[in-house]
């Protein structure tokens, strides 16, 4: 187990109610949860309650293999905070995820805050792509 985390931070030109909502609607879900250019979520499910659960299945153009992502909601502060486990193949079982949301400027200041990693490479590669579904949700919503 390691303390390995990383943080980002972005605005949106949105409110953070719709903000928020986005993470919570498995068909918003599928359209901004790609970590990598060309990839697709043929599959997004949850239970958008305290204790309940999600799924995402990541899928590579070209490519058989998909990337099954899965997690509980620890914390659902609408508009506010979102917090949940996030576990797939190169993630630790106890591995993390918390949104913080405050208005800013006629938008949303979105801080995304991820948790416990194997290993530096597993960070840097969940740094990449935690950017690149940020800009999908931008130009999604």
């Amino acid at each position: 187990m390691t303390d390995l985390a990383l943080e980002i931070s972005r605005h949106l030109p949105f409110p953070p109610e719709r903000v928020f909502d986005a993470w919570l609607d498995p068909k918003m879900m599928q359209k901004f949860l790609v970590p990598a250019p060309g990839m697709s979520v043929p599959e997004a499910s949850n239970n958008p309650v305290v204790g309940g659960r999600f799924r995402v299945v990541m899928q590579a153009p070209d490519m058989e293999e998909s990337w099954p992502h899965e997690g509980e909601y620890l914390e659902i502060d609408r508009a506010t905070r979102l917090r949940f486990t996030w576990v797939s193949g190169y993630t630790q079982e106890d591995s993390e995820v918390t949104l913080t949301l405050k208005p800013a400027n006629d938008g949303t200041h979105l801080t995304l805050k991820h948790i416990r990693f194997p290993s530096e490479e597993s960070r840097n590669n969940h740094e990449g792509g935690w950017n690149l579904i940020l800009e999908k949700l931008e130009t999604t919503l």
